[in-house]
């Protein structure tokens, strides 16, 4: 009973959430609400005593293409009764007489309201609203329409996300936004994804855009284990995504904006019709492309035409074949929705059980949301409330040893013995056996709920209070089962980690409408407060038993503070901001917008913890002009906008002093020249009160149009980010210091980041039901960093025998972000051995021979999307890739050799390449290892199929069903011999960000996904 009473509390959370969601929400605190489903003919009226029914049915279509509209609502108006058309634009409603009036609505198209009258049948054709100009977009602390933004934003609605199998919103929106990049850079289930808005602004304050969630700022920390912090949101649950690209649009985050802002809107319920729908899918994943490494026949035939000397024990193992597996992926997600005028709610639950293509590799999600909301007083008073719960468990093998002894295995090594069982050899660990011995797991409970009541002071003045709660606590634990052969002894190492996120905003919207002007103000407050605690505790030598230690580790035999010290840490920060804007548009035409924010934190010291980010807009919708009525263009818009943003993404306390107590050469000072250093205490780190925020200030101008009816529209805009004031570790200028480093801001120091995005879409409709849109985007950026106070400040530690203290990445005034600082290879001498180029002359290749040798940031983005239906099916397509950046092989580096070939280890073509090159020949760090990353990948392809239920004989019972198949990473063109081009391994030095760096990466995935949609 112990056990049950300690299940996990989200969980129990979950079920008290649906339990009250089954209860309470049709009683609408004892309204009398109806809540009628799409196939509801159940009304009752009374007319001088007699019941008088009516029941309409008819098909609403899209006026232009005369296709159905499915999920348009009927509404009996001045009631909560209502409906909504099925998969073929359907409806049945019942009415209580003729003079009864429906109203239609469907999003992006003009409401009707049509009375009854003595029709028993009422067709209705919408009409779409011009292009997508009414399109409502998310801008923080409020939204617009698409046609009166002034900034650089784009928006996603949730049937433009990719689709498949799907762990966090990046994945949702890579290769939709131009400027926008999203590197899944491990093939792992919820692995970290790598997402940049217009390029990096930081050597080591990160890139990270921020993330909004309902209106709750999240915190990138991480909350436990090895996982994408965002793999928490069930990507089902996301109605849009909001990209804020410009400091005009996002500067009213201030100074979290500097990296840009992803605002996630999820899914609300609608009133006057309620609705069920289960989706589900299972995917199938294998390796997309396995290293190629030899066979154990051509493994036989180089070893010996090398001159090495051959270890054949007559097996034939694909050893890369042995650690993956077709991996399954199982998606659930059961979600309701509806109301009525006063109330509206959603609630979703899901479940994603997600095995990884490597053996002993899952990750399992489960969540539960409730959204929902009430108007009190006349309306005056709306609640807004999203409460989110999940359940994440992740499992991981030791992805680096049990794939890098994979890829270097003597593949006529038989990988099991006469018993079934991973063969033990003395000279070489069987990569079966690492992932018998080996464990990581984690566990994180997060749950994430704000309340946002509005009040409506007068008809033009609005309060909103906006208080949010983020908490997660996680749990892993890395395990290494004590074993006889090989030899080890066993150990345990727990960590704890803690992440409390509270929020509390006011604010307060002004709206005037007086014809030709009208004005939107915008006042607020905001206070965050982010608690992060970190503890850790480890054990030694346990026995060789059944009983993991992770269920028991009071089986540990060693707990000494040598080998077991307990570690932790904990932090606060506090982030409080003033925030203005104003929205002006004059005759619909003319558009401005302004907007400041004050920020402090508690990051920075007490001379400098407020910074002031202030930006402006001007829009000018030249379409609407007299002398444009006759162009042809529906929309043609000119954008300029100016601002700027802070970044406080560094980590706590460094402007205060530290100290410490121990007793060592580099900690103590001796008293005279001999003897032992004296106990004491001294600084690690001298207090910086003047540390204040790094500064980017953007500059964007923008061109929106719209031809042909709005059927072919585009963007095209250019930006010039400067980021200054740079916040980095320095080494003093005076040697005699009690610190090595201190903490300061850069002021000379710039990183640039300018380019130009063009995005353009065409859509078609044929008058026989045939429809089909096709677009993309491209984007140009460069990045340059400029006056660095040091010739170069290194980054991306290499991996391997012999390359641990060697550096891959280095930050150079002139060069951009990313760039390759390495020895240039030049071949090989006439005894095989590896030259390099001397570039100072002074015969002797050293450090100070190392190039620039190219960036790991691509310089073009490119991205294309097509959408084809017809007669209920639809084929969606979506490719992405990019150019200009280079990858470097560090895989290749540490194995693909011919020194390593000649001493029985396997390896690819590539060791063999040059026949000049001696088996006598190392392999250091050099450009020979540096590849071209460019790609083109076949990103998604997606089918499906809207049942006729009717047809079928289900029309009664279901409103759509929907089949399906998606296929991704189906294909990638180029020519980057590794796992795959999309790779980005943390070889962080001292906090320095690294870049393009490819060391065992966990492989991706080719996979194909089945989906079932059901509504009721």
């Amino acid at each position: 009973m112990k056990h049950l009473a300690t299940s996990p509390p989200p969980l129990r959370l979950i079920l008290g959430v649906f339990l009250f969601a089954a209860v309470c929400m049709p009683r609408v605190y004892g309204q009398k609400a109806v809540f009628a489903s799409a196939k509801s003919t159940t009304s009752v009226s009374h007319d001088a005593g007699k019941i008088v029914d009516i029941t309409v049915t008819g098909r609403v279509t899209d006026a232009s293409t005369n296709e159905p509209l499915v999920g348009c609502s009927v509404i009996l108006k001045g009631t909560q009764k209502g409906t909504s058309t099925d998969a073929n634009g359907n409806y049945s409603i019942t009415v209580p007489n003729e003079k009864s009036v429906l109203v239609f609505g469907f999003i992006g198209y003009t409401k009707q309201e049509i009375a009854v009258g003595n029709n028993a049948k009422l067709d209705v054709s919408l009409k779409s609203e011009a292009s997508d100009l009414a399109q409502v977009v998310v801008i923080g602390y409020g939204s617009a329409t698409k046609k009166d933004m002034t900034g650089a934003v784009k928006s996603l609605k949730s049937s433009e996300f990719n689709k498949g199998i799907i762990n966090s919103p990046e994945q949702l929106l890579q290769g939709k936004v131009a400027g926008v990049n999203v590197t899944s850079a491990s093939g792992e289930p919820g692995a970290s994804q790598n997402i940049t808005i217009r390029g990096p602004g930081g050597l080591r304050t990160g890139s990270t855009p921020l993330f909004i969630l309902d209106g709750m700022a999240l915190d990138n920390s991480s909350t436990g284990g090895a996982t994408n912090p965002l793999t928490f949101l069930n990507p089902q649950d996301i109605e849009s995504i909001d990209v804020l690209k410009d400091a005009s649009a996002t500067a009213i985050y201030g100074s979290r904006g500097a990296n840009g802002v992803v605002l996630i809107t999820t899914k609300k319920g609608k009133a006057g019709f309620s609705t069920l729908t289960y989706s589900g899918s299972v995917g199938i994943s294998k390796i997309a492309r396995a290293l190629p490494v030899f066979t154990a026949d051509e493994f036989r035939t180089q070893v010996k035409a090398v001159g090495g000397v051959l270890e054949d024990l007559g097996g034939n193992t694909d050893w890369q074949k042995e650690i993956t597996q077709t991996a399954v992926t199982q998606n659930h997600n059961l979600s309701f929705g509806g109301g009525a005028d006063k109330l509206t709610y959603y609630g979703s639950f899901g479940i994603q059980n997600q095995e990884g293509i490597l053996k002993n590799s899952n990750l399992n999600r489960y969540t539960g949301r409730i959204n929902v909301s009430q108007k009190f007083l006349d309306d005056r008073l709306t609640v807004d409330v999203n409460l989110n719960a999940t359940y994440t468990t992740n499992s991981r093998p030791p992805t680096e040893s049990m794939i890098g002894g994979a890829i270097s295995a003597n593949p006529t090594y038989p990988a099991y013995d006469n018993n079934g069982k991973p063969r033990n050899y003395p000279n070489f660990t069987n990569p079966l056996i690492t992932l018998r011995l080996q464990k990581d797991a984690s566990t994180i409970n997060r749950v994430i709920g704000n309340i946002s009541p509005s009040f409506k002071i007068t008809k033009n003045l609005v309060y909103k209070l906006n208080f949010g709660i983020d908490n997660s606590a996680g749990v892993r634990d890395i395990q290494s089962l004590a074993n006889l052969e090989p030899q080890q002894d066993g150990r345990l190492e727990t960590y704890n980690t803690y992440n409390r996120n509270k929020l509390i905003e006011n604010y307060l919207t002004y709206t005037l409408n007086t014809g030709a002007h009208n004005m939107t103000a915008l006042v607020g407050h905001s206070y965050q407060k982010i608690f992060v605690q970190g503890r850790n505790t480890s054990i030694n030598k346990f026995p060789i038993t059944d009983i993991e230690p992770i269920y028991n580790p009071g089986l540990g035999q060693e707990l000494t503070l040598a080998n077991n010290k307990p570690g932790g840490y904990a932090l606060i920060n506090e982030l409080q901001s003033f925030f203005g804007r104003v929205n002006y548009q004059y005759k619909d035409k003319y558009l401005a917008t302004a907007t400041v924010r004050a920020d402090g934190s508690s990051k920075f010291g007490a001379n400098n913890k407020y910074g002031v980010f202030p930006s402006f807009s001007l829009g000018w919708r030249i379409s609407e002009e007299e002398f444009m009525k006759s162009a042809g263009f529906t929309d043609l818009k000119l954008r300029a906008g100016w601002g700027q943003t802070g970044n406080q993404e560094i980590p706590a306390k460094i402007t205060q002093a530290l100290f410490t107590s121990q007793v060592s050469a580099s900690t103590s000072y001796p008293l005279y020249p001999t003897g032992s250093f004296p106990a004491g205490t001294s600084y690690t780190r001298l207090a910086n009160p003047n540390i204040q925020w790094e500064v980017s200030t953007q500059t964007n101008v923008g061109l929106d149009f719209g031809l042909f009816r709005g059927a072919l529209t585009g963007a095209i805009d250019y930006f010039h980010k400067v980021s200054n004031n740079i916040l980095l570790e320095v080494i003093p200028a005076d040697p005699v210091q009690p610190a090595g480093t201190f903490w300061t801001n850069v002021k000379d120091m710039t990183i640039t980041n300018k380019g130009l995005e063009i995005e353009l879409n065409y859509r078609y409709t044929a008058g026989n039901g045939l429809r089909f849109d096709i677009g993309g985007n491209m984007t140009f950026i460069s990045n340059i960093v400029k006056k660095s106070p040091y010739t170069v400040i290194p980054s991306g530690s290499a991996s391997g025998s012999g390359l641990t203290s060697a550096t891959i990445n280095g930050y150079i005034s002139g060069q951009p972000i990313g760039t390759f600082f390495l020895k240039e290879f030049t071949g090989f001498d006439d005894k095989g051995i590896s030259t390099y180029r001397d570039i100072n002359g002074d015969g002797v290749v050293g450090d100070n021979d190392r190039i620039a040798a190219g960036s790991a940031l691509p310089t073009k983005q490119y991205n294309i999307n097509g959408n084809v239906s017809f007669k209920g099916f639809d084929l969606a397509v979506n490719f992405n890739g990019v150019s200009g950046n280079k990858i470097y092989d560090n895989t290749a580096n540490a194995n693909f050799y011919k020194l390593r070939l000649s001493k029985s280890l396997n390896t690819t073509p590539e060791a063999i390449a040059n026949p000049k090159e001696s088996i006598n020949n190392s392999a250091p760090v050099s450009t020979r290892f540096l590849k071209d990353g460019a790609f083109f990948r076949l990103n998604n392809l997606s089918l499906g199929y809207n049942v006729n239920t009717k047809a079928i004989g289900l029309g009664k019972w279901v409103n759509g069903l929907r089949l399906s198949v998606t296929g991704q990473n189906l294909f990638v063109i180029t020519k980057y011999d590794g796992y795959d081009p999309e790779v980005n391994i943390d070889r962080t030095i001292g906090g320095i960000t690294s870049y393009g760096i490819d060391y065992l990466s966990y492989p991706k995935a080719r996979s194909v996904v089945f989906g079932l949609n059901v509504t009721l």
